[in-house]
C-alpha cells in the first residue's frame, strides 16, 4: 500500500530546537519504504487554482478556512495503515505540525 503524507505545519511554527525539526533520522529509519519526499517552498509563494463557472480564479496562499499548510510530502509504501501511522507519528513535524496521512487508490 503507498501511503502519502502531507506535513502540515502553522504558519510561524517552528520547532523548539533545530535537532527536533531534523528528519534525516526519520528518514533512515523509514529506508526503502519511503519512495520519495521534498520540503516545499514556503507558502507566501502558493497559489491555489479553482474553476468556477468555466471562470479560472488564482488566489495567493494554500489557506483553506485554516492556519496549517502543506510544507512537505513524502510517499510511504508499506504493508497497513497501521504501520503508516507508526512512521508518520515518528516525524518530526508531528512534534509541532501535523501529519495528514492519505492512502492512494490501486
Amino acid at each position: 500500500m503507498k501511503f502519502l503524507f502531507l506535513i502540515q505545519v502553522a504558519e510561524g511554527a517552528h520547532p523548539a530546537t533545530p535537532d527536533e525539526g531534523d528528519a534525516t533520522g526519520w528518514v533512515e529509519e523509514a529506508g526503502s519504504r519511503r519512495l520519495i519526499g521534498n520540503q516545499t517552498d514556503d507558502w507566501s509563494t502558493a497559489k491555489t487554482v479553482r474553476v468556477r463557472d468555466g471562470e479560472t480564479l488564482v488566489t495567493d496562499g494554500p489557506f483553506a478556512e485554516t492556519k496549517d499548510a502543506i510544507a512537505g510530502y513524502d510517499v510511504i509504501e508499506c504493508g497497513s495503515l497501521e504501520e503508516a501511522l507508526e512512521i508518520a507519528a515518528k516525524h518530526p513535524a508531528a512534534r509541532f505540525g501535523g501529519v495528514e496521512i492519505r492512502a492512494f487508490v490501486e
